[in-house]
């Protein structure tokens, strides 16, 4: 049988990698009452809790009607709310809730063992080696590495 001419081609193997683990984190979250649109935007908001729908929207490279419909939804839900910025009363901050918080360590079980599946078999020194590759990866793509270019 004939290898894949995509096999080793960085784009198809980036986007197939991110699909297989999209199928994967779905299939571990199907347990839970979230999405896994809503289990990003958690995500973005523990490390970045606090932002405006505008940042996530970008965070999360969608829409910001898109992330508005989201947010609605999840503060129905009790697991997102919307603060009124101090500085500009217009803007709003979103914060994760209480009620959420019991959530992200399930959260963070499922997102170490679908790492651990897909990072089998390699070596600590190999992990780190493969994501500071990608972290460049990404750097090089960004407007600022692309500037430096």
């Amino acid at each position: 049988m004939d290898q894949n001419p995509y096999e080793r081609r960085f784009g198809f193997l980036l986007h197939d990698i991110a699909r297989l683990m999209r199928k994967r984190f779905d299939a571990r979250a199907r347990t839970t009452r979230l999405t896994r649109a809503q289990w990003q935007v958690l995500a973005v908001l523990r490390v970045q809790e606090g932002v405006n729908q505008a940042a996530l929207a970008e965070a999360l490279d969608l829409e910001p009607i898109t992330v508005g419909r989201l947010i609605d939804r999840m503060e129905e839900a009790g697991w997102v709310e919307r603060r009124p910025d101090q500085a500009d009363r217009r803007m709003h901050r979103l914060h994760i809730t209480d009620r959420a918080r019991p959530m992200m360590a399930q959260f963070e079980t499922m997102a170490e063992e679908l790492l651990d599946e897909a990072f089998h078999g390699l070596s600590a020194r190999e992990r780190d080696d493969l994501l500071d590759l990608l972290v460049r990866i990404r750097g090089n793509l960004t407007e600022r590495g692309s500037r430096a270019a």
